[in-house]
């Protein structure tokens, strides 16, 4: 497979939230393949690239941990009066939520102690750069940048799993370690959130017609073969 990818990734906590659950926030048992292509899109991003994650290899037993946090109960809208465009606009002032105002303490099923195996591919879905030109040989261009960062430990924003105060750590590698013996077999996760695909509906803005992709997905002896999605 060309430019495949091993990148080893780990922390002390991690929170990759199902999103059938409204109010507290659960935790799926496994990183999903949009958390994973986030943790390489920190390292390295592109518009001329596209992430595709094909195995995920869990490393260490599967641990939760319950936890309790501030959380706020409402989000800035884009739209309306008060809205953030309207603002902008006017210049008036910069829109803002006073968190005391709107501070709630929610409870969380998070996981403890984490350590995946992420198996991923580059792939180029423009060879145009901002001047009109196109980019010559992009692939063993891009492929060489990030391998670069990699190893360097470099990134544009540090890495994360799933929320942000949960950091991760990663290092390139040849191979995975053996599962742990508490994984070994085969074990059925539910359907799990595979990505969402975001349609731009301005130049300023995606956050309109959001639609989710799930899959089934079944862990055999830790590691998780994730599906082809097509995107309609």
């Amino acid at each position: 497979m060309a430019n495949n990818i091993k990148l080893k990734v780990w922390g002390d906590f991690a929170c990759f939230s199902r999103p059938e659950m409204k109010v507290e926030r659960v935790s799926y048992d496994v990183i999903t393949p949009s958390a994973a292509r986030g943790v390489f899109e920190a390292i390295f991003w592109r518009p001329q690239i596209k992430w595709i994650i094909h195995r995920i290899y869990v490393l260490n037993p599967i641990q939760h941990t319950n936890i309790r946090r501030n959380e706020i109960d409402t989000k800035i809208s884009l739209k309306g009066k008060t809205g953030i465009a309207a603002t902008l606009k006017k210049q008036e002032k910069t829109p803002g939520i006073l968190a005391e105002n709107h501070r709630q303490q929610r409870a969380a099923l998070i996981l403890k102690d984490v350590c995946y195996g992420i198996e991923a591919q580059m792939q180029i879905i423009d060879t145009s750069e901002k001047d009109g030109s196109t980019l010559k040989n992009p692939e063993s261009k891009f492929f060489n940048m990030f391998m670069r960062r990699a190893r360097k430990g470099q990134y544009f924003h540090h890495p994360y799993l799933g929320n942000r105060e949960f950091p991760a750590h990663f290092e390139l590698v040849d191979s995975f370690p053996p599962c742990p013996a508490e994984l070994k077999g085969t074990k059925d996760l539910g359907l799990m959130l595979h990505d969402i695909h975001f349609t731009q509906i301005t130049s300023t803005h995606f956050v309109e017609n959001a639609n989710p992709y799930f899959f089934h997905a079944i862990m055999k002896n830790g590691i998780i073969d994730i599906p082809k999605i097509s995107i309609q």
